[in-house]
């Protein structure tokens, strides 16, 4: 099957990278238009030549930046059919609550929640309007279990990002508008390679819990977005998306 987001507009953040990257390649592939939004200027123009997108400079803490790239993707296509609000970090200085200052703690949320709160707040009159659209709202496993390795406001954030997809599908379910929040478990991305190689150990104890004995691909988690963003998940919403190897399901993993 192909052309399953055919002519529909797609708004990727954090689209420079990892799921983001692949999700942009992903939904451009099946039709969409795709308008990416990150602070990578080196790679954003070459990403988005290669999908025929749009790439804007996009500082998701800043609800004037962040008004612009919804508004782009209406200039430029005519609609916003898809908001994949998928911007985060994952410092090392978010650790134990022990250990984390308050700095870090806000940086992580501003981030990882506060950026979601403002692309749903941008895309909702969009999509309102035109009484369509699918909202996917990068959240993560540890949204609905206690992390291996401490990071305090990253599983608070995601936390957050999971209890805020839910209210606002609920909210607008009535009106054509579907909100989902993803929950990958953890991925091969340049993140977790860069963990791997400031702290094996750590990110070792990661792996252990997968029942599948291995980290997502992106491409694996970009399949789960285009999903929610196609009408084949049409009765899907409010919901709690896991894509995590089992993670979430095992309470003793074999080794």
């Amino acid at each position: 099957m192909t052309g399953r987001v055919e002519g529909r507009v797609a708004v990727v953040t954090g689209g420079c990278s990892g799921i983001g990257l692949a999700s942009v390649h992903r939904l451009a592939a099946e039709g969409a238009h795709v308008v990416i939004g990150d602070v990578d200027d080196a790679r954003g123009p070459e990403v988005a030549t290669a999908v025929n997108g749009t790439y804007r400079r996009t500082d998701v803490t800043d609800p004037d930046d962040v008004s612009a790239l919804f508004a782009t993707a209406k200039q430029a296509y005519g609609s916003v059919d898809i908001a994949f609000n998928n911007a985060g970090i994952s410092p090392p200085e978010d650790d134990s609550i022990l250990t984390t200052d308050l700095a870090a703690w806000r940086r992580v949320q501003e981030v990882n929640l506060t950026s979601v709160y403002l692309c749903c707040k941008a895309a909702l009159p969009y999509m309102l309007e035109q009484e369509r659209g699918s909202i996917i709202n990068t959240a993560s496993f540890v949204a609905v279990m206690g992390a291996a390795t401490s990071q305090i406001s990253y599983s608070a954030s995601k936390g957050g990002v999971l209890s805020m997809s839910r209210e606002l599908g609920v909210q607008f379910a009535r009106q054509g508008v579907r909100v989902n929040a993803l929950c990958p478990g953890p991925v091969n991305t340049p993140l977790l390679r860069e963990l791997f190689a400031s702290d094996p150990e750590r990110a070792a104890r990661r792996l252990v819990h997968v029942p599948l004995g291995r980290f997502a691909e992106p491409s694996e988690i970009a399949n789960a977005v285009l999903f929610l963003a196609s009408d084949e998940s049409s009765f899907i919403t409010a919901n709690t998306f896991l894509v995590d190897g089992g993670i979430s399901g095992a309470y003793v993993t074999p080794l």
